[in-house]
């Protein structure tokens, strides 16, 4: 019998990842920040930069489903016959997906949808990221600890703009989604109309396209993302969700009124990462990660993290070499240069700069770097998501035309 040395392949340590070979979001072309831009571009809304050719209609709605990826859905035509049968015309008929952004999260999505800005523009470029004024992390899907909403994010909302264009302009959504401070930010403008019910928002969504020569509207859904953190996108619970998104998405299609157009789009994709996975690894059980950082933000699928002072080289060095070809490490300055959170040389503002790491992770395969202990409600789930992988990054922006 042979036996492997040292010089076999099977004895080779695995090679840290290049981030000049990580994904890069399709910014100013294909991106989630640059649907409303072009949907409302066509309704006739001044001062908005349209990478995205879409097609005008008089009336537009945007049905945002929280955890929709396109690669997911695409494996799943028995739950989503509806959704399946539109795959082929998808963003203008090439039958291709948009990207979400980096990090592929729903703060950072919703604010890019609302806005039209790329991350490294509105500000929320993270789960969680630092707060350079108070010196902790602000967690921007809960908005804690508190802090100006308007002078965090300051641009306009496409929204805002096409109300003040004239545009009949509506959000349908939960009702407690009213008044949060991510809502005031990315999605207001107009009319908020809050609704419990799935079927009582699409039904709702369609007049609203019919109450105006001029509409715009966006509706909501999020239960499919939560079952898939709890139960995973392999899961009886998220499928039968599919299935009702599927129902819901053919409910509003089959109202839409004349010169209307409905796209069907989400924040994110999803992995699965079982729990007790060797590609699960415990920031706060792990010396070698934890060694120099001062601050864990982020997720457990997109990383920033805030080094002590002096020592965000060595913790650039050792992640890469601990996570080796587990996850993409970048310093602040190479991920902003790369595009990840905007297109290079144009990216970020100056007040966003330090709220991005002084290291920033995006993990590959279904690995994730959890916290046990700072972080027990995140560190349970199993279905993830932030990174920059096809299965999170991808998303549908399907279309439906009358």
């Amino acid at each position: 019998m042979i036996q492997a040395t040292p010089a076999d392949p099977a004895w080779a340590e695995p090679v840290p990842l290049d981030p000049r070979t990580a994904p890069v979001p399709r910014y100013g072309t294909a991106s989630l920040a640059d649907v409303l831009p072009a949907a409302a571009a066509g309704l006739g809304v001044p001062g908005l930069r349209a990478g995205l050719a879409l097609e005008p209609a008089d009336r537009v709605c945007v049905f945002l489903v929280d955890g929709l990826g396109w690669e997911a859905l695409r494996a799943h035509p028995a739950e989503a016959p509806f959704l399946t049968s539109l795959l082929p015309g998808s963003t203008n008929g090439t039958g291709e997906p948009i990207t979400s952004g980096f990090p592929s999260t729903t703060a950072t999505s919703l604010a890019s949808v609302g806005t039209g800005q790329v991350p490294g523009a509105h500000g929320l470029p993270g789960y969680a990221v630092l707060d350079p004024d108070a010196g902790s992390l602000m967690n921007q899907l809960r908005w804690q600890p508190w802090t100006d909403p308007h002078v965090w994010q300051p641009y306009p909302t496409v929204f805002q703009l096409a109300h003040a264009a004239g545009v009949e302009t509506s959000q349908v959504s939960a009702p407690h989604f009213e008044h949060t401070p991510l809502t005031k930010i990315a999605l207001s403008g107009g009319t908020f109309l809050g609704r419990l019910s799935g079927e009582d928002r699409m039904d709702l969504a369609a007049q609203r396209l019919a109450a105006a020569d001029r509409s715009l509207v966006y509706t909501y859904y999020a239960d499919l993302d939560g079952n898939g953190h709890r139960h995973g996108v392999d899961s009886d619970a998220w499928r039968a969700q599919l299935a009702y998104v599927d129902r819901l998405a053919q409910r509003l299609a089959e109202q839409l009124p004349p010169r209307s157009v409905l796209y069907v789009t989400a924040d994110h994709g999803m992995v699965d990462v079982p729990p007790g996975s060797p590609s699960r690894f415990d920031f706060d059980e792990d010396w070698e990660l934890s060694a120099g950082v001062a601050l864990l933000g982020g997720e457990g699928r997109a990383r920033h993290l805030y080094a002590v002072p002096g020592a965000a080289a060595d913790v650039h060095t050792v992640w890469r070499e601990v996570l080796a070809d587990e996850a993409w490490v970048a310093t602040r300055d190479e991920a902003i240069e790369l595009g990840w959170f905007g297109p290079p040389g144009r990216g970020v503002d100056e007040r966003v700069h330090r709220r991005i790491g002084d290291v920033v992770v995006a993990m590959n395969g279904t690995a994730a770097v959890v916290a046990t202990r700072t972080e027990p409600n995140e560190s349970a789930l199993i279905g993830m998501h932030g990174s920059v992988t096809p299965a999170e990054q991808l998303v549908p922006l399907l279309e439906v035309r009358t």
